[in-house]
């Protein structure tokens, strides 16, 4: 008997790239499920600001994984990982398309491709790392890791803590860990990718619309509320691009067309590092669509779609 493997589409590309409305267009016309892989919107306290799905998007297709955490927890790739197989299996055995969609490479390799198995970190070690300035941390991985300390951004305040307190609790790199992964779905399922790199002026001119839309739509009053928490801001919900524009704004050290242009800034910024990630990172077969997710080219991207079927 011949075993049938499950399809996953994975739709996937940088912030403002149209993933969001592809996946809607998919999953209306043949009733699949879409699945979260985007870092920022499975938290419940910035739907507006992370570009979360509204509330006429949930009417249109069935969405799992958003809004899943509080802001105080700190989300991570494995535990995401983890819900995102449940709920893909869930979804498998109702005879239901999961669609898979996010901008963070991290997640869905880890789903993919499977984790590293790193050994529990010294709780000592973490706390002092995290303790630190990322000025701090990336002068001590240039030491103890040189090769992660020069190939991550020096702004990258999570990944270097990482790199960081993994090489001193197990004295092994993160890149040499990594070589070794496992419990990762790629094998188990179809896959049906497509990642979509639209030329750079159109996305970043998308990117500096939707972040002033956002202010006028309730972002301002998003991240009040969530300042008002006094959460760590160490946090990934407090580092969250556009935060600390809004707030700067908020303390009165920016003015509303400051934080304007300063997030952005950011969102531009992570833009480019995603694009640079989904261009190179993924499979060379992954197909990439470069076309502009306007009027025909949706079409012609869903064609690309349902071709792998």
């Amino acid at each position: 008997m011949v075993k049938i493997t499950p399809p996953l589409v994975v739709i996937a590309g940088p912030t403002a790239s149209g993933k969001s409305e592809l996946a809607l267009r998919l999953a209306e016309r043949c009733g699949g499920a879409i699945v979260n892989a985007d870092s920022a919107q499975i938290y419940d306290a910035l739907p507006i600001l992370s570009a979360a799905p509204s509330t006429r998007d949930r009417e249109r297709a069935d969405h799992h994984l958003y809004a899943m955490l509080n802001p105080a927890v700190p989300g991570s790739a494995a535990d995401w990982a983890e819900a995102a197989k449940a709920r893909i299996a869930d979804l498998h055995r109702a005879g239901r398309l999961p669609i898979l969609v996010g901008g963070t490479g991290l997640y869905l390799r880890t789903l993919i491709d499977g984790i590293a198995p790193v050994p529990p970190i010294d709780p000592a070690i973490r706390a002092e790392v995290r303790a630190a300035s990322v000025s701090e941390n990336l002068a001590a991985l240039t030491t103890l890791d040189p090769v992660a300390a020069t190939r991550l951004n020096p702004g990258d305040t999570a990944r270097i803590a990482r790199a960081l307190e993994v090489v001193r609790s197990t004295g092994v790199s993160l890149a040499d860990w990594q070589q070794e992964r496992s419990g990762g779905i790629g094998g188990a399922v179809l896959l049906n990718p497509l990642i979509l790199l639209p030329p750079r002026p159109w996305l970043y001119d998308r990117c500096d619309r939707r972040f002033e839309a956002m202010l006028d739509l309730g972002a301002v009053e998003e991240v009040e509320a969530l300042l008002a928490r006094n959460l760590d801001p160490r946090l990934p919900a407090m580092r969250a691009i556009g935060v600390e524009a809004i707030s700067a704004m908020l303390r009165g050290d920016f003015s509303r067309d400051q934080a304007i242009a300063a997030g952005q800034l950011a969102t531009r910024q992570y833009a480019k590092r995603q694009y640079t990630w989904f261009a190179h990172q993924p499979p060379a077969d992954w197909p990439r669509f470069q076309e502009p997710l306007e009027d025909e080219a949706i079409e012609r991207a869903l064609a690309l779609l349902a071709l792998k079927e």
